[in-house]
């Protein structure tokens, strides 16, 4: 087998199909799989990409190989496969490339209960041992069944967010023609919410829209939408519909700071005196609220092998990330954009009749930040390096290096950190006012570009 390392990132595989990922490396990726896990069972799922069944197909055949059956769950979202995974206590992978264009594919895996595998968790060794080949066993041959899992994963997302009786809600959801069309139904099925669907029907050529709400102009017809029929909210998924995305009545995309805010107070009052993880590009505002409503905020690194890693280190009740990933630890610590989506449509629902969803949420927003900025640069390192120098001396602020640099003043902080899978920078800014957001964007982005080029 070929060098594998262009198609393993850093939390998942992911390639151009079928130049880089076709079914003979899935096979393989099977084979090693199981090899690595030693697991007498393992689940497996798929999106709605057109090179998505014979993907897995050959990946249980490298599965069985090894000796080990295969539950096929067919087509789910990537937070259903954490729910298989969790539920069944099996390891499982999940074929999707979530919101990359549809000439790509990939390969999302998990350990036993949902638990992440990334490359310093096994995806390297898994990559490894694809390389270099595993044999067949000749003793034993395992089985493939398949086990739709749908309603039994809405069933028990509903058993944890309970929406039965709040107020009736009209609510527009773009599917984007990912997996979000398949698990909506469901799971908001008999319930006071009024769905009226945009693009629900699966198509992994994706003729609308690229599946990728955290683009403002993947959104705008659903902002549009939202205004135009008076609804209460807007709901955006991604391909595979673990993040999502929420819109106001007025159209404007609420910040995924607040979001998780918003899901920490919810949580709070659940289980009293509990850690909650925030990314640090995340709102200041996240660790604030969550002081004031008792709890203990903790700060992470981007990422969700690096989240999970902490709640389960910390026995975090709850995570949130500014990319719209929401992580649960009654969800095996997996994320959700489902299980945030009915937290929001809770929380609203509580409220008296006619509260505007900007209103309810004003609260949760306290500054102003930039949104991330991404600058390609030819030497990540030596930019990051220069603009330490820059700001080490300054008795006005502190740095830290957690997750590549982050400078906080009074009234302004601002992170840089480098792409894992090209060459940029990405910024983010946060500020008690526009002004001074636009004053500390614009001279870091000044410097940035000058550094870099």
């Amino acid at each position: 087998m070929r060098d594998l390392a262009t198609i393993v990132k850093a939390y998942d595989i992911r390639g151009i199909v079928p130049e880089e990922l076709n079914p003979e490396i899935a096979r393989a990726f099977g084979a090693a799989f199981a090899a690595f896990t030693g697991a007498s069972e393992i689940v497996v799922a798929h999106d709605m990409r057109e090179s998505s069944p014979a993907l897995v197909d050959a990946f249980a055949e490298g599965v069985t190989g090894q000796g080990a059956d295969v539950v096929h769950a067919g087509l789910a979202s990537t937070d259903m496969l954490y729910f298989a995974s969790g539920y069944l206590n099996v390891p499982g992978a999940m074929f999707t490339a979530s919101h990359n264009p549809a000439r790509y594919n990939g390969i999302k895996l998990c350990l036993t209960g949902a638990r992440p595998v990334g490359q310093e968790t096994g995806l390297a060794e898994i990559r490894r041992l694809a390389e270099q080949g595993v044999p067949e066993r000749s003793d034993r041959r395992g089985t493939v069944r398949r086990r739709e899992l749908v309603d039994e994963y809405a069933k028990y997302l509903r058993s944890l967010v309970d929406i039965s009786s709040i107020r009736p809600l009209r609510v527009v959801v773009d599917a984007g023609n990912g997996m979000a069309g398949y698990t909506v139904p469901r799971v908001l099925a008999d319930s006071p919410v009024d769905v009226i669907p945009m693009y629900f029907e699966l198509d992994g050529s994706f003729p609308h829209h690229e599946a990728n709400p955290i683009v403002p102009e993947n959104t705008a017809e659903l902002r549009a939408r939202v205004r135009e029929l008076g609804a209460d909210l807007g709901l955006a998924f991604d391909g595979d519909a673990d993040r999502c995305f929420v819109v106001d009545e007025n159209g404007e995309v609420v910040s995924p700071s607040v979001i998780t805010a918003l899901v920490a107070v919810r949580e709070l009052r659940r289980a009293p005196g509990s850690v909650i993880i925030h990314n640090l590009i995340t709102s200041k505002a996240v660790p604030e609220i969550v002081r004031e409503h008792g709890g203990v905020p903790v700060r992470s690194r981007v990422g969700h092998s690096f989240i999970k890693a902490l709640m389960a280190e910390t026995n975090a009740i709850f995570g949130g990330e500014h990319s719209g990933h929401f992580y649960f630890r009654d969800f095996w610590r997996a994320d959700s954009g489902m299980l945030a989506a009915l937290h929001v449509l809770a929380a609203l629902g509580e409220t008296p009749p006619g509260t505007p969803c900007s209103q309810f949420l004003a609260g949760y927003s306290r500054y102003v930040a930039s949104g991330e900025i991404n600058t390609r640069v030819s030497d990540q390192r030596a930019v990051v390096d220069a603009l330490r120098a820059r700001y080490v001396a300054r008795p006005d602020v502190e740095l830290d290096e957690l997750d590549g640099l982050t400078v906080t003043a009074a009234t302004w902080w601002f992170n840089v950190r480098p792409s894992n899978t090209e060459p940029l920078l990405r910024l983010n800014v946060e500020a008690d006012d526009q002004a001074t957001m636009e004053a500390v964007r614009d001279e870091v982005l000044e410097f940035i570009r000058e550094k870099g080029s």
